[in-house]
């Protein structure tokens, strides 16, 4: 049985380090107020200048809180308190902001989960979903949730039903405390925690027209992900002449070009009719039949 998860997101003003210069520079001009955002960019709203702080949503942060916070951290504002986000467990996780009113990026260990150079997190998901071509009335498989910004591209282009995987309970946590990963809690969004070379044998044959499969870098404890017999089975579920897109990141980079072409001809071997994306940097695998 699939373990569907009640996804809740936890509503509390966010700041990073550009909204904290904001305020202070707000400080120094003798301002009673400015306006600036507390959810990484995706609002706007008045906040009040208090001679002992600042007043965010009713709480008091100090300035001298404000003024030791990293350009590499999100804030989460609770109980008058700055607090980080970031998990540790047997591996670190944190929310990185790219950028004041951007989608911010998760890093595990030091690794980012999406691009960040010369391309944002939101527009990198944006652009595998494009390229699968997810459109109104399509059910789509998301392989590998991370933040969710596939899982919710897909929502915006139109799909009337999704279903994202995520193996580590660590990740669907920083979801909840994660602006930009809100829409998660949409009707039409299946959150499943589960290892997603489980969880694909509970789903028919042929019940989705897309499938994203966008996974952690390729390593001995990641490589059932890559897997012809994992292969077969997304080929199993997809509806014929539907699309899977998988991304591999750079040929060159992170095991080479060796790891790249096995990805290719396991995905030939399964059925698909596959080509290479190099703007997306990943695979278009097509079900023909």
């Amino acid at each position: 049985m699939l373990n569907k998860i009640v996804y809740r997101y936890i509503d509390r003003p966010r700041i990073t380090r550009w909204v904290a210069e904001e305020i202070l520079d707000g400080l120094s001009r003798g301002l009673g107020s400015i306006e600036t955002t507390l959810d990484l960019g995706l609002s706007r709203e008045k906040i009040v200048l208090e001679k002992e702080g600042v007043i965010l949503r009713g709480q008091l942060i100090r300035y001298d809180e404000l003024r030791e916070t990293r350009y590499d951290r999100v804030y989460e504002v609770y109980e008058n308190k700055l607090n980080e986000i970031v998990l540790r467990d047997r591996h670190i996780y944190i929310l990185k902001p790219v950028s004041k009113e951007d989608a911010p990026t998760l890093e595990i260990d030091g690794i980012h989960m999406h691009r960040i150079k010369d391309v944002t997190p939101w527009i990198d998901s944006l652009m595998k979903v494009k390229v699968a071509k997810v459109s109104r009335g399509h059910v789509v498989l998301d392989t590998c949730m991370g933040l969710g910004y596939t899982a919710i591209h897909s929502l915006l282009r139109g799909a009337r039903k999704v279903y994202t995987i995520e193996v580590d309970e660590n990740v669907i946590e920083i979801t909840m405390h994660n602006p930009w990963s809100r829409r998660l809690g949409d009707e039409r969004v299946e959150v499943i925690k589960a290892d997603a070379t489980k969880a694909i044998h509970y789903f028919r044959d042929e019940m989705f027209d897309r499938i994203i499969h966008d996974p952690p870098r390729f390593s001995s404890r990641t490589g059932d992900l890559y897997s012809l017999e994992f292969y077969r089975e997304l080929y199993r579920v997809l509806k014929p002449h539907g699309i899977l897109f998988h991304y591999t990141g750079e040929p060159g980079v992170h095991g080479g070009p060796k790891i790249v072409k096995g990805v290719g001809d396991r995905l030939r071997k399964a059925g698909f009719f596959v080509k290479y994306n190099n703007k997306v940097k990943g695979f278009i695998a097509y079900k023909i039949k």
